[in-house]
């Protein structure tokens, strides 16, 4: 077990758990959940991965993820995302990011994105609220772009399109940071 890295995680309807899981399980680390995390419990640490998710184009917890992080004596922060964006949106992909972070961050904290899906099931009242105005707002336009009918057909149900194929850059990054102390 790396008992250099945690991979801490927030998660509100299973996806950004199930990948910190696969995380945890792939490279032998600990995990933590969220609100236990300290930066006590980070001081343990080398390398913090704190894994949560897109929510309205915010990245969820980040703000106190990272005062917690900066408190502790851990030395490497990592972040992954998830979201129903599939992967292959890498210009929305890209823009979310640069609306998250300034380019200093950009350039100094490794990020992944990782697509997973959408849990209506799971989903607060309030999000269910917010992603149904958004499917009766474009249901009502008359003339859409393939991007808002393809946006209209994604939000239209639950699906699930996390793999752990989409892992790979993140543990690849890890190993080499675990290999360059």
């Amino acid at each position: 077990m790396s008992n250099r890295i945690v991979v801490v995680y927030k998660s509100s309807t299973g996806f950004t758990k199930r990948y910190a899981e696969m995380l945890a399980e792939k490279i032998d680390c600990t995990l933590a959940v969220y609100k236990n995390a300290t930066p006590e419990m980070l001081s343990q640490f080398d390398i913090v991965v704190f894994g949560t998710r897109a929510h309205a184009g915010r990245i969820d917890g980040l703000k106190t993820m990272k005062e917690i992080f900066h408190k502790s004596m851990a030395r490497k922060f990592v972040l992954f995302v998830t979201g129903a964006t599939p992967n292959e949106a890498e210009e929305t992909i890209d823009g979310f990011w640069r609306q998250n972070f300034t380019a200093d961050e950009l350039a100094e904290i490794p990020h992944f994105y990782l697509q997973s899906g959408l849990c209506y099931e799971k989903m607060s009242f309030p999000d269910r609220l917010m992603m149904k105005a958004a499917a009766a707002m474009i249901k009502r336009k008359k003339s859409k772009s393939p991007e808002e009918r393809e946006f209209e057909q994604a939000i239209s149900s639950s699906y699930d399109i996390s793999s752990e194929i989409y892992l790979k850059p993140l543990t690849a990054s890890l190993a080499n940071m675990e290999g360059n102390p």
